[in-house]
């Protein structure tokens, strides 16, 4: 039943290896949404016949006596539990809090900006370079990296275009230079705001290779429609070309 309800919602493929947790939320949260929807729909077009103006011409002020309201309230209470103790909390945990180690994730700072989005990548030596507001340009340093400092030396930084290795933790520590924007990959099953003044820390595993696009979640200015960029996820050894490529 849930797979023909995550069939029935069109979701994109999942490429992630927490994803199909995200999925069964969904599926279980609309199935939940049906079952409450068909009786109360039935329930309102009775009311509206039997109650209807000619046939109660006096109104009637007295309160209704019926105790299945109150069974329907509690039951919907103990599924909105169940929902958020047996999936969305244990779900959010995973994804949040029980983060891997920096040391064997492939980490990439992501900046956002009117209308474009900035990747930072750490560079052979796996240290990433400062970066500071007074060193931003936007044609040749729109992350503003610092270039007094070494560490900063064989950083990479691309523009929409996003490269991940598979079956390999990724990451992500989102902000923005301007104004809040929402950092959406739905293969990667990956969402987030990235508000200004923070850095949010995100994670994901991608499981299989492939291209597709991601975009801008947050209604950003007047060219939001166009902040969008493509995500490749490449073999380790791929993804180890492309880094020596970018940095030589």
């Amino acid at each position: 039943m849930l797979d023909l309800m995550l069939d029935l919602l069109g979701l994109p493929p999942d490429w992630s290896a927490t994803g199909h947790e995200i999925d069964e939320l969904i599926g279980v949260l609309h199935w939940l949404m049906l079952i409450l929807f068909v009786p109360w729909a039935i329930y309102f077009v009775y009311v509206l016949v039997r109650f209807r103006a000619g046939a109660n011409p006096k109104a009637t002020h007295a309160d209704a006596k019926a105790k299945i309201n109150k069974y329907a309230e509690v039951a919907v209470v103990i599924a909105e539990v169940v929902i958020l103790v047996g999936f969305a909390i244990p779900s959010w945990a995973k994804r949040v809090s029980d983060f891997p180690s920096e040391d064997e994730s492939n980490v990439i700072h992501v900046i956002a900006q009117q209308f474009a989005w900035n990747f930072h990548y750490a560079g052979s030596d796996g240290v990433f370079g400062s970066r500071k507001p007074e060193f931003v340009d936007e044609v040749t340093n729109p992350i503003g990296l610092d270039p007094s400092d070494a560490a900063g030396a064989d950083d990479i930084t691309t523009i929409n275009q996003l490269y991940l290795p598979v079956d390999k933790p990724t990451i992500f520590y989102l902000s923005t230079k301007d104004v809040i924007h929402g950092f959406s990959i739905p293969y990667l099953r990956v969402k987030h705001d990235a508000i200004p003044g923070m850095t949010i820390p995100l994670q994901t595993t991608p499981v299989q290779t492939g291209e597709s696009d991601f975009g801008c979640a947050q209604l950003c200015g007047n060219s939001h429609y166009r902040m969008k960029g493509v995500f490749h996820v490449l073999s380790q050894d791929g993804f180890d070309e492309w880094l020596a490529e970018q940095g030589s």
